[in-house]
C-alpha cells in the first residue's frame, strides 16, 4: 500500500534555499529528516495532505509548487509579516501577489522568492473541497416528535431553557402536537421521567431541562452526578436520544448567563441537539426499517 508521496524539487542557489526554509518554517510545516553532504544539503517539509499531478501539452499558469490552505488570507499576512525581515516595501510589493479567484474555483496568491523559485498558495471556494465524507444529521423536526422534561425548581431558569428548546423546535419544523411538556418537581426526578417516556416508545428524542446550584443543598455534587448517570443510562438503555439541559452552576447569574442571557441558551442547543440525533439515528437504522 502507498502510504506517502516525495516530490523533490531542486532550489537554484544556496540562498533560495535558506528562504524558502526559512518561509516554510515561518509557516510552521513540520520538519521532515533533512542532509548534507558534500554535494549539497536537503530539508523535507511534511504536510498533511500531499498531491501529485502531471500533466502534458501545455501546462497550467500556476507555479510548480503550490501549497494548498486552510485559512488563505491569515497565511498571506503571515507572509508578508516575514518577508518585512528582509525586504523592503516596493519588493514586497513587487514579489507579494494579492489572492485573487481563479477560473478552477479557487482563489490563490503567489511569493517570488527567487528568480526561478516561485509558491502558489491556494484555497478551493467550495467549503466541502477534500472534506472526509461522514454521516450527520439534517436540522429539519419534521415529521418529529419529542418529549421535554423540565422542572419547577428554579423556574426562573428552567422556564427560560423551555422557551429556548420550544423556539428551536417550532423554527426547525416540528408541530405543536408533536411536542410533549413534562415538569417534575426537580432535577433529581428528571431520569426517572425520561426513562419512562423513552420506555413508552411515543417519541423520537426526549430534551432534558433542569438547574442546580450549588450551595442550595449540601448534596450538590451527589445528586448532578445521578441526575447525569441516570440520563445517560436512561438514553443508553433504551435507545432513544437524550438531549442533555440541565445546567450546574455556581451561582444565580451563572444560570441566567446560560439561560439566554451572554452565553446563548443551553435550552436551545439541546433542542438542536435532540432534532440532529433522531436524524442521525434514522440514517443509521437498517434499510429494512427505513422502507417500513
Amino acid at each position: 500500500m502507498i502510504k506517502g508521496i516525495t516530490f523533490v524539487h531542486a532550489i537554484p542557489s544556496g540562498s533560495d534555499f535558506d528562504q524558502l526554509a526559512g518561509l516554510f518554517s515561518a509557516l510552521g510545516f513540520e520538519p521532515g529528516k533533512g542532509w548534507q553532504d558534500a554535494t549539497g544539503r536537503g530539508a523535507a517539509f511534511l504536510a498533511p495532505i500531499g498531491n501529485l499531478e502531471i500533466v502534458t501539452g501545455r501546462p497550467p499558469a500556476v507555479p510548480p509548487l503550490l501549497i494548498e490552505t486552510t485559512q488563505l488570507d491569515h497565511i498571506h499576512a503571515a507572509i508578508h509579516q516575514w518577508m518585512l525581515l528582509s525586504y523592503r516595501s516596493e519588493e514586497i510589493a513587487a514579489r507579494l501577489s494579492a489572492p485573487e479567484l481563479t477560473h478552477w474555483n479557487a482563489r490563490l496568491f503567489t511569493v517570488k522568492l527567487g528568480e526561478d523559485l516561485t509558491l502558489g498558495f491556494w484555497q478551493s471556494e467550495n467549503p466541502l473541497h477534500n472534506q472526509p465524507i461522514a454521516i450527520e444529521g439534517d436540522l429539519s423536526a419534521a415529521g418529529m416528535s419529542f418529549a421535554v422534561i423540565t422542572t419547577r425548581w428554579n423556574t426562573v431558569i428552567t422556564d427560560r431553557l423551555l422557551q429556548g428548546s420550544l423556539d428551536a423546535l417550532h423554527r426547525s419544523g416540528a408541530s405543536k402536537h408533536d411536542i410533549q411538556i413534562i415538569r417534575v418537581p426537580g432535577a433529581w426526578e428528571i431520569p426517572s421521567a425520561a426513562r419512562a417516556i423513552a420506555e413508552s416508545g411515543k417519541v423520537d428524542a426526549i430534551i432534558t431541562l433542569g438547574c442546580l446550584l450549588r450551595g442550595e443543598t449540601a448534596h450538590y455534587e451527589a445528586i448532578y452526578n445521578e441526575v447525569a448517570r441516570g440520563i445517560g443510562q436512561s438514553q443508553q438503555e433504551t435507545g432513544v436520544p437524550h438531549a442533555f439541559g440541565v445546567l450546574t452552576c455556581e451561582t444565580l447569574e451563572q444560570a441566567l448567563d446560560r439561560a439566554g442571557l451572554k452565553a446563548g441558551n443551553k435550552g436551545f442547543e439541546a433542542a438542536i441537539a435532540a432534532i440532529e440525533m433522531v436524524s442521525i439515528h434514522r440514517k443509521l437504522a437498517p434499510k429494512e426499517s427505513q422502507q417500513d
